[in-house]
């Protein structure tokens, strides 16, 4: 069976045109999701350390600050009275490692 150059050619086109058609939908389904098209879906996964950063960002959101604390302690840092127990750091630092996850 002998199969001529024109055959050929017109698969190739066929292929081309497909390659085309697919490549029109991706970037359309990626234009789509980038609007923010409810139809369209997506799937991020965070790595640990994405999760902690983002949960120390809701932390730092929080706007309950006390203000007198803050100045009675820049006071105390200032005049040099302000007394580290570094005992209780390092007992802290430890609990805190303790509760991670490994």
């Amino acid at each position: 069976m002998k199969v001529s150059g024109g055959v050929s050619h017109s698969l190739k086109q066929a292929q081309a045109q497909a390659d085309a058609k697919n490549l029109k939908n991706a970037t359309t389904e990626k234009r789509a999701a980038v609007k923010g098209d409810p139809n369209t879906s997506a799937q991020v996964n965070l790595s640990q350390t994405a999760k902690q950063i983002q949960q120390a960002t809701e932390i730092a959101k929080d706007d309950s600050v006390d203000e007198a604390k803050i100045s009675r302690l820049q006071s105390l840092i200032d005049s040099g009275k302000y007394q580290v127990d570094a005992a209780q750091v390092a007992d802290r630092l430890i609990d805190s490692h303790m509760k991670m996850p490994s």
